[in-house]
């Protein structure tokens, strides 16, 4: 009986620490001290927030050009650097097989219509985010795209049929307080875009689909992301182009006075870079971490970037206006803890149950 309990007791604590380091980075840490590990995963999220951070102003420069509204097109072109840089890292995997580990990304017109769906839903995510993030700024960026969690559970009774616990709604009744109230005090203070709101909430629904048709379309390229991440970023390319000359920006672009400048470009392409890393630095912090504090760093960087823009921009925001940021970076952050609490009551009885069994086979002599 004694062995039986010390074998329980073994497993839970080796669940506990996969829960909390992955199994895969458990394995990899053998050996390791805890004040590597800690250096490891530090600068793994310092280096996430650099780039989400960096991302996000680096656009709101290029959105806000007085001499460029072509704002298609600068998505367009991001794309387009994305497209090269996937299949840039497929030529080095082969070339340096034991330093670059990237997947084949062969074009394949059939997979690139079995993407399609999620191409289009992945074209107004991008393209509604950079509109919101040009009309509105970086300071009220995190409350005018607030409404992705609220999103994810409408859309997920509407269209998984999957129901949401009263403490989750709860969650999403705050975020949804802090959103107006920050609409709210933005008139107030007289910068209100209601067209930077319109197409934020527009970005939030389109993120929550996002999520839905990935799960969807992932067999389509054997379950690996910068496959779909290629094909995605190609159906795009194509599908923004008509886009491009019937909202007019071909004329934009003819009469742009900066368009043989250098300085533009290289711009525009850091832009592509940082849209390409953001890719692999968030899989580096999941890996490292988990999803759970993915989402609670993910929070925190939405937090120091408003901060960051109120004062780069040397803006005085009323007390109200910064409640409503709090609110829904609290309210985001206690949706993502009660989800993992709820997984976890999900998961912890068919870990006992599995223990019980092997204890029962054990009694038994099988």
């Amino acid at each position: 009986m004694i062995s039986i309990m010390n074998r329980v007791q073994l497993k839970r604590s080796n669940i506990l620490r996969m829960a909390l380091a992955g199994s895969d980075s458990m394995e990899e840490g053998k050996g390791e001290t805890f004040l590597l590990k800690a250096i490891k995963i530090g600068g793994v999220v310092v280096l996430y927030w650099f780039i989400s951070i960096t991302m996000v102003f680096l656009n709101n420069y290029l959105l806000d050009s007085k001499d460029l509204d072509a704002p298609l097109f600068v998505t367009f072109y991001q794309c387009l650097v994305t497209v090269g840089l996937c299949y840039g890292m497929h030529l080095l995997s082969h070339l340096c097989p034991g330093v670059i580990d990237f997947p084949s990304v062969k074009f394949d017109l059939k997979v690139c219509r079995e993407v399609l769906p999620l191409s289009i839903v992945f074209i107004g995510m991008i393209t509604f985010n950079n509109l919101c993030l040009k009309h509105v700024g970086v300071a009220f960026y995190t409350v005018g795209r607030s409404l992705s969690t609220v999103f994810n559970v409408l859309l997920s009774y509407v269209i998984l049929k999957q129901t949401t616990s009263f403490y989750a709604i709860l969650c999403c009744g705050i975020i949804l307080g802090g959103f107006w109230l920050g609409v709210d005090q933005e008139g107030v203070a007289g910068s209100l875009s209601w067209m930077g709101v319109f197409f934020g909430v527009l970005a939030s629904a389109c993120v929550s689909l996002n999520a839905i048709f990935t799960k969807r379309v992932m067999p389509a390229v054997d379950g690996n992301i910068w496959k779909l991440s290629f094909y995605n970023n190609i159906n795009a390319c194509i599908l923004f182009l008509p886009l491009i000359l019937v909202f007019g920006e071909v004329g934009h672009l003819v009469h742009f006075s900066r368009l043989g400048d250098p300085t533009f470009w290289g711009m525009m392409t850091l832009g592509g870079v940082f849209g390409f890393a953001i890719g692999y630095v968030t899989g580096l912090q999941i890996k490292f971490t988990s999803p759970l504090t993915h989402n609670v760093s993910g929070t925190a960087k939405a937090c120091a970037q408003t901060v960051i823009a109120v004062v780069y921009n040397q803006s005085s925001k009323s007390f109200l206006w910064w409640t409503s940021n709090l609110m829904v970076l609290g309210g985001s952050s206690a949706y993502t803890w009660v989800k993992g609490m709820e997984m976890k009551k999900v998961h912890i009885p068919q870990e006992e149950s599995k223990e019980k069994l092997l204890g029962e086979k054990s009694d038994a002599g099988v």
